[in-house]
């Protein structure tokens, strides 16, 4: 570590492919990968503390669950640039540690001897210790890559959690398993065959996770429909909000209505209209733009305000006109933008950023005309009867699940033109941010089936395991990977992690990932993950093409 001012390796774009070592890829500077790393220490101390007290049958408060699931998603890529925001929860942190000590203390309560466990938060060994506990602490690269894929996949995991704890779903059962794997991944003696195990487990709440989340979006606002979304502008000052978070752009909706002022969406956002009881607003115009990492110029473009719900953050620069205009809430921050925080019912005003949108011109057109989506579960479900006669009379030969993350680089224009190339008897299957890259393509459809069906979010992945099983049911297949189903997953960050784990707990075999595989992955972790799973990666389009759908 001397010879790094920072090690981090936890998103697809890190730098040469095995880490970035001086300054992130995303931007994130040397002493916010510190802190952050210091602020996962914590994290891991904390949750080795609770798993003691639950093994020795003492719950702990809800407070320390939201804390651990906070600090988790805090530390996922383009969340959190804010080096003070992050240390003022490494001090709430160690806070909380204390009074968690001074508890098991209180009971007589054997705490595991680890680094985690034992440092009492001295502000002058704050750099120190953040050095220390960072990803390189574990010298065996082996068990470092199984250690980092889980917490990696909790990171993933944390993030769908907190959005179904904003709309009151919660699930002890995911906070106590969080608390074990971290306890696991903090002791420096776990082996091989337990840390393979609990990356497995991870898995199996990550699926735990993405259900909750996909009952509380359901349950508060309806089954997502077949919606058509305006990609134009109208002619009245606009707010645009970014990220992944339903409740906001609720509360956002509420507080705008009969003001004047146009609700877009922005990237992982979009999926918000295809839910009844958000697209009921006639404010809600339009999605403007596209994934994430474009932002820089549409932002200028827009002209409004701009709400950051969570990650997906591009570091503006220094000239950037709209970088007085943005705001941040929940775990994302960025030095200079103003963070909009809950009061204790779960309540955020928007006034300020309303204020400063009626200052604003209408947005600038980029692009006109319609992107159409709102097909989770329940929306394919209203369509079987059609897809399995298209299945049946080989109308549809195979679906390709495309879901996953977009990003920069050149080489994810393979994504493009595997879509673009697929025979036109394949259905596209997609969720995430990935689908910027062909839901605007005109690929038409089968029978009235649209060859690109969106499910939403990153987390709608789930719709698709669902339709899946289902459709195992309805075929009567033996093995879901029996079914013309083929996955061709494209990956960012650590959400998508977490839905990787899922689909192999769930038993998917064979599923490529890219552009490029994840560098935390070890090349003996790997050969598990092939030799178990099939999990390989991308080659060219056209190799790819022959060995998926012939």
């Amino acid at each position: 570590m001397a010879e790094n001012k920072m090690f981090c390796f936890q998103c697809q774009e890190t730098a040469k492919g095995t880490g970035c070592t001086i300054q992130g890829v995303c931007g994130k500077k040397a002493d916010t990968s510190r802190w952050q790393d210091l602020l996962l220490a914590v994290t891991r101390g904390i949750g080795t503390i609770a798993d003691s007290l639950r093994n020795s049958g003492i719950e702990t408060s809800q407070e320390v669950g939201d804390y651990i699931v906070d600090s988790l998603f805090v530390t996922i890529t383009n969340a959190n640039f804010d080096d003070q925001a992050i240390l003022a929860k490494v001090d709430k942190g160690v806070q909380l540690k204390r009074e968690l000590l001074e508890l098991a203390a209180s009971k007589n309560i054997t705490l595991p001897d680890y680094p985690e466990v034992k440092w009492g938060g001295e502000k002058a060994d704050y750099e120190a210790e953040g050095n220390r506990e960072g990803v390189l602490r574990t010298e065996n690269e082996d068990l470092r890559s199984l250690k980092e894929l889980t917490i990696l996949g909790l990171k993933g995991m944390a993030a769908y959690y907190e959005h179904a704890s904003r709309l009151n779903e919660r699930k002890d059962e995911i906070i106590a398993f969080i608390e074990k794997a971290l306890a696991t991944i903090s002791n420096p003696n776990a082996n091989m065959e337990t840390l393979l195990a609990t990356v497995m487990e991870t898995g199996k709440y990550g699926v735990d996770a993405m259900a909750l989340l996909d009952k509380a979006n359901t349950t508060t606002y309806g089954n997502p429909e077949l919606t058509k979304v305006n990609i134009g502008v109208g002619n009245r000052p606009g707010i645009l909000i970014s990220g992944h978070d339903l409740k906001d752009i609720e509360q956002l909706l509420e507080q705008t209505e009969g003001t004047g002022i146009d609700v877009y969406t922005h990237g992982e956002m979009l999926p918000a209209h295809y839910y009844p009881q958000l697209k009921k607003y006639k404010h809600l115009v339009g999605n403007y733009g596209n994934a994430w990492w474009k932002q820089k110029e549409e932002f200028e473009t827009f002209n409004g305000p701009i709400v950051f719900t969570t990650n997906c953050i591009v570091p503006p620069s220094p000239k950037a006109s709209y970088k007085d205009r943005v705001f941040t809430t929940n775990a994302t921050g960025f030095p200079g933008w103003k963070h909009i925080t809950a009061d204790a019912n779960g309540h955020k005003d928007f006034s300020e950023v309303i204020e400063i949108a009626k200052t604003c011109k209408a947005p600038t057109a980029i692009e006109q005309g319609e992107i159409i989506g709102g097909f989770a579960h329940a929306q394919v479900f209203a369509l079987a009867d059609k897809v399995v006669d298209a299945v049946k009379s080989g109308a549809i030969r195979k679906f390709v699940v495309m879901s996953g993350c977009d990003g920069r680089m050149k080489s994810r224009d393979y994504y493009c033109d595997f879509a673009s190339r697929l025979p036109k008897d394949t259905v596209i299957l997609t969720s995430g941010c990935a689908k910027f890259k062909y839901n605007k393509l005109n690929l038409g459809d089968i029978n009235g089936i649209p060859r690109v069906l969106d499910a939403g979010q990153c987390n709608d992945s789930y719709s698709w395991a669902v339709v899946a099983m289902k459709l195992k049911e309805i075929f009567g297949a033996n093995d879901i990977n029996d079914l013309p189903i083929e996955f061709n997953i494209a990956w960012y960050e650590q959400k998508a992690v977490i839905v990787l784990l899922a689909l192999l707990y769930l038993g998917i075999k064979n599923i490529h990932i890219g552009p490029t595989l994840p560098a935390f992955v070890s090349p003996n972790v790997l050969n598990v993950l092939v030799e178990n799973f099939g999990l390989g990666g991308i080659t060219t389009v056209d190799e790819d093409l022959k060995s998926m759908v012939g």
